[in-house]
């Protein structure tokens, strides 16, 4: 998978490219490339952002620049998704992290302070995505989240492939929360591990890991 993110801030990408599970793929499962846009700028001394049409606070990720980056990647033709990381996106869910997985090519295009010229999300951009219903200062943190949230439905992402099967919002927990875990010591400060999981009778932890997710995903 080939993975672009155009950014005005590329090295703020850096530390999570140390790290599992992007750290795991990279190269092999997946090559993620960081593309800024005052590389591609048509204006003068590395312009990318105006004031606002109509007044207001903030300034506003040119059109034209967009396009031009865009351009310089791709040419005139784009077949793949481009998305726009944007509150006005359509929500993150572990359903959408699995379609954006399924790509082969994908790029994330992100902001910063009050976003996108509306004519970017209109002409440039085929989808929009926001991580939650609140404000951030750009899209680098989102753009953070969709790459590791894909990444890790890779192959060899993880150090047990079985640990991305059964966990928060998987098909095998019907999309709920996943149980409780414990591990050693038994006991601590009185805090006792659940009788059922020192049994060593796996059938039925299993019936209580599927009751505990339940309740939890009913609270």
């Amino acid at each position: 998978m080939q993975l672009d993110v155009f950014t005005l801030v590329p090295h703020a990408f850096a530390s999570m490219f140390e790290l599992r599970p992007l750290a795991a793929v990279l190269g092999s499962e997946l090559e993620v490339r960081l593309l800024g846009y005052r590389e591609t700028t048509p204006l003068r001394a590395g312009q990318v952002d105006d004031e606002p049409y109509g007044g207001g606070a903030g300034m506003v990720l040119r059109v034209d620049v967009v396009a031009a980056a865009l351009d310089a990647a791709y040419g005139e033709h784009r077949d793949h998704p481009v998305v726009a990381l944007t509150p006005r996106g359509r929500q993150l869910t572990q359903d959408v992290v699995e379609e954006l997985a399924g790509y082969e090519r994908l790029t994330l295009l992100s902001a910063r302070f009050e976003g996108f010229d509306e004519r970017v999300l209109e002409h440039l951009a085929t989808d929009a995505i926001s991580i939650g219903p609140y404000v951030l200062s750009g899209g680098e943190l989102p753009a953070m989240v969709i790459i590791d949230a894909i990444a890790r439905r890779l192959p060899g992402a993880l150090g047990n492939e079985q640990s991305g099967v059964e966990e928060s919002f998987s098909k095998e927990l019907e999309g709920g929360l996943e149980y409780p875990h414990y591990t050693r010591p038994p006991e601590f400060r009185g805090w006792r591990v659940p009788d059922v999981l020192l049994s060593g009778d796996h059938a039925r932890i299993a019936v209580w890991r599927r009751e505990q997710s339940r309740l939890r995903s009913a609270a």
